[in-house]
């Protein structure tokens, strides 16, 4: 029986359907629906008169038969998406689509000034950004890429730098500070109104310090919790509370007045933002395009 470009298009879905383990993650990932990936496996399984995939309400698996046909047809299938982007290099203007899912600090510090540079130099190439600082399975979730703190990095990605380390710090603005004093030292934050941190994990952050070789990491009290950035500066900006937060992302602020530092000579360095990406995907032009233009416009410095 020879090969159909029915067939060569329907094994790229089941291929999507294997690796996600979901149909509609598959769909997103793939750009169709969820009902048209549906029909396309089942009128592959049809011409070829075998079951591939064991569906269920709640998950989908391989078969026997389709375990075999992974791994017959995911290394030749690879070589093909590989070729397509090499094509794609000798366009007049690179296209295509990009699925990236980013930390919130990421949108501001470092896409924010790329991205109209990027869609001005390649029109034709989509960027689709989902926001969260929950830690999710990027591949699972569809995406080509994830952009995460450098510790945070799942250690089966291959990861690359995108900035230099970052200084966190401390502040408060200077009507709490007017209130209720600065901090003496890192311990003196218990005495203090703090806003905390729950990160992507859902456990509670404990703010690291270092000075001269002496780190500790205290538990802050206080009445208000937060996932993100921008809610964390918010309630630092209407004086509920001291804040810790990247000293990039708190520059603005400092700037005009509206938050001070605090523990200045207590501030500690923690790793930058990384690209991430799974090794067995080939890297779509558009996302080695963006790396490049991020590492061209350098907006985080040191």
């Amino acid at each position: 029986m020879q090969l159909s470009r029915a067939d060569l298009a329907d094994f790229a879905y089941f291929l999507a359907i294997a690796e996600h383990g979901s149909f509609r993650r598959a769909a997103s990932a793939m750009g169709v629906t969820t009902s048209a990936l549906s029909h396309a496996i089942t009128a592959l399984e049809g011409r070829r008169g075998v079951r591939l995939l064991n569906r269920t309400t709640r998950s989908v698996t391989l078969t026997a038969a389709g375990e075999e046909l992974r791994a017959t047809i995911e290394a030749p299938m690879q070589v093909i998406a590989a070729a397509g982007e090499t094509l794609d290099r000798y366009r007049n203007a690179p296209a295509g689509r990009v699925r990236i899912n980013v930390l919130e600090d990421a949108v501001e510090l470092l896409l924010k000034p790329v991205m109209p540079i990027f869609v001005d130099r390649y029109p034709d190439v989509a960027i689709d950004i989902g926001v969260t600082n929950r830690m999710i399975d990027v591949v699972g979730s569809g995406f080509d890429a994830g952009i995460r703190y450098g510790g945070t990095v799942p250690e089966d990605m291959i990861a690359q730098r995108l900035s230099p380390d970052l200084r966190w710090i401390a502040a408060a603005s200077p009507t709490y500070l007017a209130r209720f004093g600065a901090p003496a030292d890192p311990p003196d934050l218990k005495n203090h109104r703090c806003v905390g941190i729950r990160l992507g994990n859902d456990q509670l952050y404990r703010w690291e310090f270092e000075r001269d070789g002496d780190v500790c990491a205290i538990e802050t009290p206080g009445p208000l919790t937060v996932d993100a950035s921008h809610a964390a500066i918010a309630f630092g900006l209407c004086s509920a509370g001291v804040v810790y937060a990247t000293e990039a992302a708190l520059r603005p602020h400092l700037d005009s007045g509206a938050l001070q530092p605090v523990l200045e000579d207590w501030a500690t360095t923690g790793s930058g933002f990384h690209i991430y990406y799974s090794g067995r995907r080939h890297l779509p032009t558009g996302l080695r395009l963006l790396i490049d233009l991020i590492r061209e416009v350098r907006p985080i410095r040191n």
